[in-house]
């Protein structure tokens, strides 16, 4: 056990002076074959095994749905579809930019994309009806997490193959956390944008012209809203494995973006994929050296030990509860969040489990903190991009308004999803049980 830290306290140095994860992961996991002396056919062989998986290919094919959907110009209609709904409303504009990433989180399951195609687009709009550049910019950072929580979801796709739970189960434990994410967001950005003087209002239009504005626009972005429609509707509705369902993303996104919007051009269709594939090589190098890790650490009991560990403490389930959520959010600052959830689940739900813990329930409690490990600094990859596109932004401008959604929006809903399981199993239980 010992050995074992410091082993992983090495790893998270390695990472911290700017080594990718999957190769410091890689680092520690030879450092400890070598000095345990255990054969590497024991672990590497395992890792190999658990990448064969068809389930597994869902993840690239997802990837590659989201960039095709993007390139599409799904993000501009979305846009104005949530635009002909909340527009007239004084912050409307900012609930624009909640819910149009909630919605694009069903098309595509990528905190990145969300904010490629949603933020591009929705900061500098933003910033011409008065909202100040760092408060868009930091709204566009937390309002990344609700496309990570929204079905489908691909940190959610890696921790049900990991924990061998159903990917289905999984996606349902977390929309119902979604969107309560999104209405305490909404809900935060009334009351903030209330003091922001500056801020243009759309002008007031007959209700018959409203009404036209929500057709035209429900209508120019009808195929982009039916693809959650097909996805999730095929998945549960058992006409689609989830697999099958993400090649079928792909396939509508490619159909749509050249039969029906005609946006998509053949050399931006062909760079994404090539773009896709890189992605999808860079996570399957990570998956790899983290679950050799992980085979190494259930080989030598890490789990069982820490949760002795924690029962020295005390067995209060609640109490128990409290320390995985802070362990969690710890591991959500330092590894990205496909890295974190392999982790959660070969390491953290084992101890979840012995105070009684549903596996479902504890995917949601995992798939939401390290969701929001994508915005908490020092890692926060999706804050530092959030950056990049709102205009090189430094961190000082808009990890204040970032925080504000953290603290009063996501924070609450993780410990809500923590201590009342119903708001992850009552889909669950409804749908699948």
């Amino acid at each position: 056990m010992t050995l074992v830290a410091i082993i992983m306290v090495l790893v998270v140095i390695v990472m911290l002076i700017g080594v990718p994860v999957g190769l410091a992961f890689g680092f520690g996991g030879f450092i400890l074959l070598f000095l345990t002396g255990l054969d590497p056919r024991f672990a590497i062989p395992a890792a190999f095994r658990n990448l064969e998986s068809y389930t597994l290919l869902a993840l690239p094919l997802f990837i590659m749905a989201g960039g095709l959907m993007r390139d599409a110009d799904i993000s501009r209609r979305l846009i104005a579809f949530s635009m002909s709904f909340l527009g007239r409303i004084r912050g409307g504009l900012g609930m624009v930019c909640v819910v149009s990433c909630t919605i694009f989180g069903a098309i595509s399951g990528s905190a990145s994309a969300a904010i490629a195609a949603i933020g591009s687009v929705i900061i500098p709009e933003m910033v011409n009806q008065g909202y100040p550049r760092g408060y868009s910019t930091g709204l566009v950072a937390a309002s990344s997490m609700l496309a990570l929580l929204i079905p489908p979801s691909i940190p959610m796709i890696v921790f049900a193959m990991t924990a061998q739970i159903s990917i289905l189960a999984g996606f349902l434990s977390t929309l119902v956390p979604g969107l309560l994410m999104m209405t305490a967001y909404c809900a935060i950005n009334f009351f903030m944008t209330r003091k922001m003087k500056n801020i243009q209002l759309a002008p007031h239009i007959p209700l018959k012209d409203s009404v036209r504005a929500i057709g035209n626009s429900t209508r120019h972005a009808g195929w982009a809203l039916f693809m959650p429609v097909l996805v999730l509707g095929g998945i549960y509705g058992g006409v689609f494995t989830p697999t099958e369902a993400a090649a079928m993303s792909a396939f509508y996104a490619v159909v749509v973006g050249f039969g029906f919007y005609r946006t998509m051009r053949f050399r931006s269709m062909c760079l994404n994929i090539k773009n896709s594939m890189i992605t999808s090589g860079v996570v399957m190098i990570l998956l790899f050296f983290i679950l050799m890790v992980s085979r190494i650490l259930v080989t030598y009991q890490v789990p069982q030990q820490l949760t002795n560990l924690i029962f020295a403490f005390t067995k209060n389930k609640y109490i128990v509860l409290l320390m995985l959520n802070v362990i969690l959010l710890l591991m959500g600052m330092l590894v990205d969040d496909v890295s974190g959830n392999i982790l959660s689940a070969a390491i953290l739900l084992p101890i979840a489990k012995s105070v009684g813990i549903d596996p479902i329930h504890f995917a949601a409690i995992s798939v939401t903190n390290l969701s929001l490990g994508n915005i908490t600094p020092p890692c926060a990859p999706m804050l530092y991009l959030a950056g990049l596109i709102g205009g090189n932004l430094p961190l000082n401008e808009y990890i204040k308004p970032a925080a504000y959604f953290m603290i009063f929006g996501a924070l609450p809903v993780i410990l809500a999803v923590t201590y009342v399981p119903e708001f992850a199993l009552v889909l669950v239980n409804l749908v699948l049980r």
